[in-house]
């Protein structure tokens, strides 16, 4: 079986390439994660095919779904499939199979986000969304704040993440936020982070943040931030009383948090 992955456009349809019209005018089915969406997308460009759902419940399913089809196009909401959505399962079930794989090139709301920041760009690292949990969110930013990161966040979760990033980044670290790419209202908005918060007070719509790399501690500083860890980690403070006694000492309160909850090393 051949399995073509097509990138759709985020929000202006012109976006779409026209090597992905050919190709959804020449499969058999269009594979997506919603029919309804997608059905506009085809209808949009004048193309009639057969659909079928394909999303983060049934695509466990598509071996049974796609079996019988020789020429499969898999298409996701918006961007391009396998960054942060299905497609990354359905791409692990095709190679397992054997099946012929296709790649197309096209939209994306990371590398627009990224370039549109302002921020360095020569090395970066996609996050997409964090995880839910507060303390892995903050313990996964702490990993990557050494060079310029890129996140996607809903509306309804923003706030709390850019409470987080001013937990570990500081007020005055460099962020730009991408909102509704492409889109009649897209907005690119670059600040500090505590302007950031003060800004989006009702958030609306879909987020890419791009946080600048974090500036690495002097030898000398990283070195008494040590021990004044490794002093007060003897007393018996860990967790919340680790953090508060790493600030009395004078530390950042983020960089008193990322010293309390470092791993300890054999």
């Amino acid at each position: 079986m051949r399995l073509s992955l097509v990138p759709t456009p985020i929000g202006n349809l012109e976006d779409i390439t026209l090597r992905a019209l050919r190709v959804l005018r020449e499969v058999e089915v269009v594979a997506c994660e919603d029919t309804r969406r997608t059905g506009i997308l085809l209808k949009h460009f004048g193309i009639s095919k057969p659909m079928l759902r394909l999303d983060q419940h049934t695509v466990g399913q598509a071996r049974r779904l796609l079996e019988g089809y020789e020429w499969v196009a898999y298409v996701t909401d918006a961007g391009t499939p396998g960054i942060s959505d299905p497609g990354a399962e359905l791409v692990a079930l095709a190679l397992k199979e054997g099946w012929q794989l296709e790649v197309l090139p096209g939209p994306t709301a990371l590398i627009p986000a990224l370039v549109a920041s302002g921020l360095p760009t020569a090395r970066f690292a996609f996050e997409g969304f964090l995880p839910q949990k507060r303390s892995e969110r903050r313990a996964r930013l702490a990993q990557v704040a050494g060079r310029t990161v890129v996140l996607y966040e809903a509306p309804h979760r923003l706030r709390e993440t850019l409470q987080d990033l001013l937990q570990i980044y500081g007020p005055e670290h460099p962020v730009a936020v991408a909102r509704e790419l492409s889109k009649l209202h897209e907005e690119i908005w670059r600040g500090r982070l505590a302007d950031a918060l003060e800004h989006f007070k009702e958030p609306r719509g879909e987020f890419v943040l791009v946080l600048g790399p974090k500036a690495e501690p002097t030898a000398g500083l990283e070195q008494e931030a040590e021990a004044v860890l490794e002093h007060l980690k003897a007393q018996g403070l860990k967790g919340k009383a680790l953090v508060k006694a790493l600030t009395e000492a004078g530390l950042p309160r983020n960089r008193a948090y990322e010293l309390a909850h470092k791993p300890d090393t054999p």
